[in-house]
């Protein structure tokens, strides 16, 4: 079973559409496995990670993983009958924040797709489109912006299933045969 990518802007409603698509793969007694990239870098942030904790519920187990996402990938337990990866854009901000260079942000991004098709049980990886926005003024945010718009493609390609989320409405842009 290959990955699903679910793309949108902010507020779009991709995270909700993903843990709604995530949750139909799960029977009544069974849990899915919730990858969250985020860190509680101030209190607004610790408050949103806590609402968004709450949100999921029981059924789904959380690891923390802001950087080592492509490995918590490939390592999923047996009894996760579906994982979300809640979302890429912050892992790669993640990953510039620590250091990387482009070629290693890359090789990451390449691994993490490769994890994610060649899962036996769903993936679901969500990410911001950020294409669609303007120019940023500063040159980090234009590296950060492109890093996202090529992770993006390299995700998309290696997918089966992308989902551009706006306005709440999700629309399939590719859907491979199946």
């Amino acid at each position: 079973m290959a990955g699903i990518l679910i793309l949108g802007g902010a507020r779009s409603g991709k995270s909700a559409y993903a843990l709604d698509l995530g949750a139909s793969f799960l029977g009544e007694d069974e849990k899915g496995l919730f990858l969250a990239t985020a860190r509680p870098t101030d209190p607004e942030m610790e408050q949103r990670i806590m609402a968004h904790r709450r949100q999921r519920g029981p059924q789904w187990e959380t690891w923390e993983v802001p950087e080592k996402l492509e490995q918590a990938v490939e390592e999923q337990p047996g009894w996760a009958r579906v994982t979300v990866v809640d979302c890429i854009t912050l892992w790669v901000a993640n990953l510039l924040e620590a250091g990387l260079n482009d070629a290693e942000l890359f090789q990451r991004a390449e691994r993490l797709a490769q994890a994610a098709s060649a899962a036996r049980r769903p993936v679901i990886l969500v990410s911001n489109e950020v294409g669609m926005c303007v120019v940023p003024e500063h040159p980090l945010g234009r590296r950060f912006r492109d890093a996202a718009g090529r992770v993006n493609q390299l995700l998309a390609s290696a997918c089966d299933r992308v989902i551009l989320v706006v306005a709440g409405l999700p629309m399939a842009i590719k859907e491979k045969d199946r």
